[in-house]
């Protein structure tokens, strides 16, 4: 059973299930109802490896096969805790996406022509197969093909399915990513000429970490793959192409680019920057947490102004990313741990809300804040998985948020006294935006919907509540229970600092009891001496 290639099996199913769905003859909802079985397919042979994985940490599953030998390239996949946490929640939200989909097809406010229910289907379940090898590589150039591949479904995404404008945003979003594609390229080929100075080429990455690379070079090569990362997350400046996509998008692939592909750019600096040029990453560091800071801020004080909903949800990302970011630079335990658990808090609380977002702007016939106004009145389950969603946003203790926010603003009091002063202000205007943001939607006096023949009166249906049940259960149960990510992310984060070479002592955890004794003991010691 442990012989079976797991990871290329879990990269495979969704392909073809991308590639077959076009041609699955039927009504729209058999397209449908076969893309979700694939995808609920994929969690469960994602579960499968995930119960393989042994959580002490490591490069574990690994396949490795010579692809390009004259150039050292491989077709090599391996999973570790921080490739696991974010395969699972890949294909956690991908049946999500798709099941509170299943009418976006009807039009998504004043969208016009939408394309096929099987074009939708095709291209996620191909967004998500190459979102999860870009996650499971270990071989730089395999990840630079799929770290690129992964726009084509995704423009597809943005300019076929959403609102009017979408065309032009998702142009907007092609030319950021490959501008960042072009400069990362710079940096593979970087990487080749460097290994292959010091002998045979090879982009493995157990090979390149073994490399002794010049100082100049390696601070090159980190900015080739920073900037490229920088722009994936996004992080200021680099991130003006996010709220035009999630504004024109549909609320389903919204969730895709922000909480799936967004999550590659944060990957990538914890895998390549801090694991490959870890002197050039400290070098780089106080510029980094300067842009992480006034991502945080920047992000907060913009989302605040907005009218558009799905715009505002939008660039409240920005100020999540750049907590992740600040997280991942401080170089400690529990900025490394937060910003991992940040990953996957941020992937399921976003996810939330831009899905229940996605239910009020098609009741409301609007994304305009101003032209809402109370929804709980005649909705009020929506008006309460909404107001759930907004709490998770600013990191409501009880929710899984809170636990990864915090962790990342201690590691930043660690670091410096004024950084984690000017981050906590972050968590201040986070409270204003999704406080403001409820209360100018939900409460108030009713107002009538802006599209003729929109009702007002209906609630979530039984399909819309079981799309989302997952996502609220896992903002509850991580946010009292955050263990069984601690334990997959702590033991990468220690194998990552032990690597980058900085000395870090996490606090020691013992039972009260056996600490006394040991306290009264030395006291007694001390004494007889």
């Amino acid at each position: 059973m442990s012989d079976l290639p797991w990871l290329s099996l879990l990269v495979l199913l969704p392909l073809v299930g991308a590639v077959a769905v076009p041609f699955v003859r039927g009504s729209a909802a058999l397209t449908k109802q076969v893309g979700l079985g694939v995808s609920l397919g994929t969690l469960a042979l994602a579960v499968a490896v995930a119960l393989q994985y042994d959580v002490d940490g490591g490069m574990q599953l690994t396949e490795t096969h010579d692809w390009i030998s004259a150039f050292g390239v491989h077709y090599a996949l391996g999973v570790d805790g921080l490739g696991l946490l974010l395969v699972l929640l890949t294909v956690v939200l991908v049946p999500v996406v798709l099941l509170a989909s299943w009418r976006d097809d009807e039009g998504y406010l004043d969208g016009g022509a939408q394309g096929s229910p099987a074009a939708f289907v095709a291209w996620t379940l191909a967004l998500e197969a190459l979102s999860l090898a870009v996650f499971l590589a270990t071989d730089v150039f395999l990840f630079y093909v799929v770290f690129e591949a992964t726009l084509i479904p995704a423009y597809f995404l943005i300019g076929g399915f959403g609102r009017a404008g979408r065309s032009a945003a998702a142009v907007k979003f092609l030319m950021f990513q490959l501008a960042g594609g072009l400069v990362l390229l710079g940096g593979v080929i970087g990487l080749y000429v460097v290994s292959a100075q010091q002998g045979t080429p090879s982009y493995l990455l157990s090979d390149l970490a073994a490399l002794d690379i010049d100082t100049a070079a390696g601070r090159w090569l980190f900015a080739a793959f920073f900037i490229a990362f920088a722009i994936k997350a996004p992080l200021f400046p680099v991130h003006t192409w996010l709220a035009d996509t999630t504004e024109r998008a549909t609320p389903g692939t919204a969730v895709l680019l922000v909480c799936v592909l967004d999550k590659i750019g944060t990957f990538g600096m914890l895998r390549f920057c801090l694991g490959l040029f870890p002197e050039a990453s400290q070098w780089a560091t106080p510029l980094v947490v300067v842009l992480a800071l006034v991502s945080i801020v920047y992000g907060a004080l913009v989302a605040i102004g907005q009218d558009d909903l799905m715009r505002l949800i939008g660039l409240t990302s920005l100020s999540h990313f750049g907590f992740i970011t600040l997280g991942i630079f401080v170089f400690s335990s529990q900025g490394g741990t937060g910003s991992i658990l940040y990953m996957v808090n941020h992937g399921l609380g976003t996810a939330a809300l831009f899905l229940v977002a996605g239910y009020v702007v098609s009741r409301r016939g609007t994304a305009s804040i101003r032209e809402m106004g109370g929804a709980e009145k005649v909705t009020p389950v929506l008006a309460g998985l909404f107001l759930v969603a907004g709490l998770a946003a600013l990191g409501l203790p009880g929710l899984s948020t809170f636990v990864s926010e915090m962790l990342v603003i201690i590691a930043a009091f660690d670091y410096a006294w004024y950084v984690g002063a000017v981050a906590v202000t972050g968590i201040v205007l986070a409270a204003i935006y999704a406080l403001w943001m409820y209360q100018r939607t939900m409460t108030g006096p009713s107002v009538e919907p802006v599209a003729a023949g929109v009702r007002t009166s209906r609630d979530l249906s039984t399909r819309e509540l079981v799309a989302v049940a997952p996502l609220f259960v896992g903002l509850v149960l991580f946010g009292f229970y955050p263990m069984p990510l601690m334990e997959a992310a702590d033991p990468y984060v220690g194998e990552l600092l032990e690597q980058v070479g900085v000395s870090d002592d996490p606090p020691e955890v013992g039972a009260p009891a056996e600490a006394e004794a040991h306290s009264d003991s030395d006291t007694a010691e001390e004494g007889e001496n």
